[in-house]
């Protein structure tokens, strides 16, 4: 496996041991349709929690959640859609990332609520 391929398995292993330590259950991790890959569904409540976490080696050529494209946010809204309608779920949905970089040698883990918007 390719180093950096690596590093976001451990950046979502992280990112799920965080969520958890919130009092997030973890619904799915890497769930997929079309051409979408979810890399964390969990529910807070009524929060369902729709988690793209960007890991980095270094913050060098810029902030993890600078990696979010618009791309990518149309297709998380577009297989969130998916997975309510499938699950029949009446939830509020929230788009979250978790931004993870090394700093030294240990990881630091950014949660941003609400960094984009359903329209």
């Amino acid at each position: 496996m390719a180093e950096h391929n690596e590093l976001g398995k451990i950046g979502e292993e992280k990112a799920v041991v965080f969520l958890q330590e919130k009092g997030y259950e973890i619904l799915e991790t890497n769930w997929t349709f079309d051409k979408a890959e979810v890399d964390i569904i969990a529910q807070k409540g009524i929060i369902l929690a729709v988690v793209e976490v960007k890991t980095r080696s270094s913050i060098d050529f810029g902030l993890p959640q600078d990696f979010v494209k618009p791309k990518k946010i149309q297709l998380l809204l577009k297989a969130i859609n998916e997975y309510v309608i499938l699950n029949d779920l009446d939830v509020e949905v929230r788009f979250d990332i978790i931004a993870i970089h090394k700093e030294k040698s240990k990881f630091v883990i950014e949660h941003i609520e609400e960094a984009f918007y359903y329209f």
